[in-house]
């Protein structure tokens, strides 16, 4: 294999050297951070001294019984549907590995998390894209996905709610994708790691579909990224082997006390998600106004789920050299060369918590600072000027 250069983590990881000028994360995807003090305050008053009775030894690759039976009641299925992972990355990993063949293809969307471009083409996987544009709100094509599938396809993947847009499906078009890629014979994948977090109409797990095949985390929705815990609903038995023999090669097991504090977290999942949940949704009201206010230059489409948004620059500019200012001044966004429409950049509007409105005082600075320098001939505001071919 053969991997090119990890751009989107190469410019978050500038956070963490010891002479990083960022106070302001606004480029991380995940929610309001946890502390492992406040989760233990979720979990039973023994936790603690539960916690240090803890076994550390290998887990078993499938995850423990504790763990796979919290994620199938969080999902409504049988816990022998839940394969544990080490983060959604290992079951991507582990998805496109099982179907690299000579001729095979896998339906995928652009823009899209970076290892859904990288991971099938250095496993010599055809790739096949289906566009989420911001003139059309990011919303999916239906007949577009249809088209692109063949005999040769291996499966289909969507992202709702999606990284980094933040555009959401409908019941409607999961339960249509789903029927048609059933119907020939071909995987379906739902990736729904920020679900149940939406601004707008709620939609369902995937779970609910007979041959979904779901991916979740403790990343995203449940902001506890450092746990490195993922899972993957399926039902189909061969499958269910060939995931857990797969993982057997690359991670083995997650740790035990990853496992653990995972299985405490999804006994308190409401207050986690509703912290995220107030988080997102106030600092979408701020996002809202630094729209309004700046239309001149920047334009957007509010997201209807997760924690990302995926504004561009009306003028075309290269917002490499935006998020690079911006950086510059203390504050963190993600340039979207990294999701290949370099106009573009990512706004993680949940990692920050209650520090997202000085972030965003310090953005408005910027933004004004710039316009004080900038040339009066500007695109006309809302114009997109990045296209997907």
């Amino acid at each position: 294999m053969k991997l090119p250069p990890f751009l989107l983590d190469q410019w978050i990881g500038q956070k963490n050297s010891a002479d990083s000028p960022i106070e302001f994360d606004l480029g991380s995807s995940t929610g309001p951070v946890w502390t492992l003090r406040e989760l233990l305050a979720l979990a039973p008053d023994d936790a603690s001294e539960r916690l240090l009775d803890t076994r550390l030894v290998y887990t078993s690759p499938a995850g423990s019984p504790e763990l796979r039976q919290a994620i199938a009641a969080l999902e409504g299925v049988d816990p022998d549907d839940v394969q544990v992972v080490t983060g959604a990355s290992e079951a991507l990993l582990i998805l496109f590995s099982m179907v690299a063949e000579p001729g095979a293809n896998v339906v995928l969307p652009a823009p899209g998390f970076p290892a859904n471009t990288a991971l099938p083409e250095s496993l010599q996987l055809a790739r096949r894209y289906y566009k989420l544009r911001p003139q059309d709100g990011y919303r999916i094509d239906l007949d577009e996905i249809r088209g692109l599938v063949d005999r040769n396809t291996r499966f289909v993947l969507v992202n709702s709610p999606h990284n980094p847009t933040g555009a959401v499906l409908s019941d409607q078009e999961m339960e249509s994708l789903h029927d048609f890629c059933a119907e020939r014979g071909v995987q379906f994948i739902s990736d729904q790691v920020y679900h149940p977090i939406y601004h707008g109409a709620e939609t369902r797990s995937a779970a609910r579909l007979p041959r979904a095949t779901v991916l979740g985390d403790f990343s995203k929705a449940l902001c506890l990224s450092g746990l490195r815990t993922g899972w993957i609903i399926e039902r189909d038995p061969q499958r269910r082997q060939r995931y857990l023999n797969t993982r057997s090669y690359f991670t083995v097991s997650n740790t035990a006390l990853g496992e653990r504090l995972a299985a405490w977290a999804l006994d308190h999942c409401d207050s986690i998600y509703g912290r995220a949940q107030r988080v997102a949704a106030a600092n979408l009201v701020l996002l809202d106004q630094i729209f309004r206010e700046h239309a001149d230059r920047l334009a957007w489409v509010r997201p209807s789920g997760g924690m990302t948004a995926f504004p561009w620059l009306v003028d075309g500019g290269d917002a490499r050299k935006f998020c690079r200012g911006l950086a510059g001044r203390g504050v963190l966004m993600v340039p979207g060369d990294c999701f290949e429409m370099p106009s573009h950049f990512r706004i993680g509007f949940g990692a920050s918590g209650d520090r997202f409105p000085l972030a965003i005082e310090r953005f408005s600075e910027f933004l004004r600072a710039q316009g004080r320098r900038r040339s009066p001939n500007v695109r006309r505001a809302g114009a997109a000027p990045d296209t997907i071919s």
